[in-house]
């Protein structure tokens, strides 16, 4: 079947001092790197940001201008240190308010809790008007559903704000139990029609005794040959089995691939090297 729109790039925002700080381990760039690939999709790019209101605003701002969906990871809660909701109301140029689906989402969840722990729901408690605060979105957001504990995140079109762009980010938090069923429910609902549209393969062969220098005319020629492929090597020094070697290869549409790779491996018997075993990836 045809499709009318291209595949979107897929980006990613990971925000938080605790990262930038070595505190905590990133975990959401090879989770999200699997659900787009078990999709066919793949991730064009990543950015970590600390919780800085300026830095995080200019983050969004170029996520909004560009025509990519980006998946936001963290700071979207009620705690001085989270600014991610304002910033994106900023990055977009527009109001806060209470999500009127959000505000009854977090009142249930508060009254769950209540009934949990055998006590009133008390909806004016000075606290539970603090938490409602968690749903305070940018005007025009809608609701990405929590499975974990109800509380929502929420997703921006900057097509829906004149001459902010054509970008989408979606906001979800920092806690990985939360955000990544959050970020395969937003894939499975807005763009199921992307999914193993350009499925994609890699071949690449291990080069013994080459230096990359060398073998990068042969690179330009394949690559100026087969418009659609792209050619990659990656060196190593110290590989725990095929010690100094280059993996050099090509990856694209499975049609061009397979004779891409046959004008690199006949191209690789001019060189004084050695090769050694052959990899395909999907």
């Amino acid at each position: 079947m045809a499709h009318d729109t291209p595949v979107p790039a897929f980006g990613l925002i990971i925000i938080g001092d605790e990262i930038m700080s070595g505190k905590r381990s990133d975990k959401h760039l090879p989770a999200v790197i699997e659900r787009l690939h078990a999709r066919g999709l793949q991730l064009a790019y990543a950015d970590y940001v600390g919780d800085s209101r300026q830095r995080i605003t200019s983050s969004l701002q170029r996520a909004f201008a560009s025509s990519d969906v980006v998946f936001s990871c963290g700071g979207i809660g009620a705690t001085p240190d989270d600014h991610t909701r304002q910033c994106a109301a900023l990055a977009l140029g527009v109001a806060l308010q209470l999500h009127p689906e959000a505000r009854l989402l977090i009142e249930e969840r508060m009254r769950d809790v209540a009934l949990e722990q055998g006590v009133a729901y008390e909806p004016e408690r000075a606290d539970n008007q603090h938490r409602l605060n968690m749903g305070v979105f940018p005007v025009g957001s809608s609701i990405i559903p929590n499975p974990y504990n109800k509380i929502p995140g929420f997703s921006c079109r900057a097509a829906d704000v004149p001459g902010k762009g054509a970008g989408t980010v979606h906001f979800v938090p920092g806690f990985p139990v939360m955000a990544w069923p959050m970020i395969e429910w937003v894939l499975d609902t807005w763009y199921s029609s992307c999914f193993h549209r350009d499925p994609s393969v890699e071949r690449s062969v291990i080069v013994f005794g080459a230096m990359e220098a060398a073998l990068t005319p042969l690179m330009e020629a394949v690559e100026a040959r087969f418009a659609a492929v792209r050619v990659f090597s990656l060196p190593s020094v110290d590989h725990p089995q095929h010690g100094r070697h280059i993996e050099l290869g090509v990856k694209g549409p499975a049609a061009e691939v397979d004779p891409a790779f046959e004008v690199l491996r006949a191209g690789l018997r001019e060189f004084d090297v050695r090769l050694g075993p052959e990899m395909v990836r999907n």
